[in-house]
């Protein structure tokens, strides 16, 4: 998104990223609703953290960003977290982006940041399928939702020769999806025996 204020590219472009922003905002508004109601844990985490007496559910505390908690960074109990934490980003992002709008360098570097983060997205479900040994309770329909949709905006990428960071990017993602695949095959062709491991939130990608 600011990645368009220092370099201009088509405006498709940019609204996908906005609806990407806002679908994934409501798909983490409902993954942390199912979390929250399923989790056995009675104490609660806050993107503004505080001391643990006060973390009961019953009597949330007044936070102060000063006590920011890295420990539970990503795993707070209330939706409006993560949006004040997006929202901070946002801002910082948005301040540091204007001071360094004059900058090639920048700008370039912004945009690839960004993209790349974007295609890094179907990695922790990659990760997880190789810690687990297996691509049990993943649905395949979705990755193949996600390797059709990457591979079309890859190509659009390319068509429409938008800057190169979309197109390197957009193949990367490509790869990520076709590895997922591969391993679909690879576990349930060549079983292999689970490893123990503890639980883990669900995959960047899905959220």
């Amino acid at each position: 998104f600011f990645f368009r204020f220092g370099r201009r590219f088509e405006s498709p472009l940019l609204w996908q990223s906005i609806i990407m922003i806002i679908t994934m905002l409501l798909m983490l508004k409902l993954c942390t609703e199912v979390r929250v109601s399923n989790e056995l844990n009675i104490k609660r985490r806050s993107f503004a953290a505080a001391d643990s007496k006060d973390e009961e559910i019953k009597a949330p505390p007044r936070r102060s960003y000063l006590d920011f908690d890295l420990n539970y960074f990503w795993h707070w109990s209330k939706f409006t977290d993560y949006v004040q934490c997006v929202l901070t980003f946002a801002g910082v992002s948005g301040y540091i982006t204007y001071l360094w709008l004059d900058s090639a360098l920048f700008v370039e570097t912004l945009g690839f940041l960004a993209v790349f983060t974007e295609a890094m997205l179907g990695v922790p479900q990659l990760y997880r399928n190789y810690q687990n040994r297996s691509t049990e309770g993943m649905s395949v329909k979705m990755v193949l939702m996600w390797t059709s949709g990457d591979t079309f905006k890859t190509v659009y990428f390319i068509l429409n020769q938008a800057p190169f960071q979309f197109s390197i990017c957009g193949l990367l993602q490509v790869l990520v999806d076709v590895a997922i695949l591969l391993q679909v095959y690879l576990y349930s062709s060549y079983p292999q025996k689970a490893v123990s491991h503890p639980a883990h939130p669900a995959s960047t990608k899905a959220l």
